[in-house]
């Protein structure tokens, strides 16, 4: 039936709903996205939708997992985490649970210096208690990582967006 569904999304046959982001067009079926999608949007009667505020290869991920409930297949290059972190956005954005906690596990995974400042205000918006306490765990390990990770601009994002969290930082690394 998976397949099914990807051959009906990429094919557009039957389509009765288009979604316009960022000029880019998608065609879709309601009956698949109707749970999921229709729920937030207000705009579920019309034809056209338009949604500005995410790119259209992070839409493009999110349609293809709610026609095959599978993650997109996504190669190792070093915009993965920025395209995890953008659909673990849309999955809460519009309720899609599954696909926002496959989201969380694989940006645990990819923890690094660079990108924990970023993923930790991340999970700290979007409510993602485990990938939280992962971030700060991380950040709390031994071989001075907090000092790397306060050197990049995620954490200088993170001071500025969300002080609270400089506690729970603390916390973790005073318990080490």
């Amino acid at each position: 039936m998976r397949e099914s569904l990807e051959r009906m999304l990429k094919n557009g046959e039957g389509a009765d709903v288009t979604f316009n982001v960022r000029h880019q067009l998608f065609n879709a079926h309601r009956c698949v996205l109707a749970a999921e999608l229709f729920g937030p949007m207000k705009e579920s009667k019309t034809e056209h939708i338009k949604v500005d505020d995410m790119e259209p290869q992070v839409f493009e991920a999110l349609l293809h997992f709610m026609y095959t409930d599978a993650m997109p297949d996504d190669d190792e290059d070093e915009g993965k985490i920025v395209r995890l972190q953008h659909l673990l956005v849309a999955a809460d954005r519009y309720g899609v649970d599954r696909l926002k906690i496959l989201c969380e596990d694989k940006l645990h995974e990819g923890i690094d210096v660079d990108m924990v400042a970023t993923t930790l205000l991340l999970a700290e918006q979007h409510h993602c208690k485990d990938l939280k306490e992962a971030c700060i765990q991380f950040i709390s390990s031994p071989r001075d990582k907090l000092s790397a990770a306060m050197a990049t601009d995620g954490f200088k994002q993170l001071v500025a967006s969300c002080p609270l969290l400089m506690e729970d930082i603390l916390k973790g690394v005073s318990c080490t």
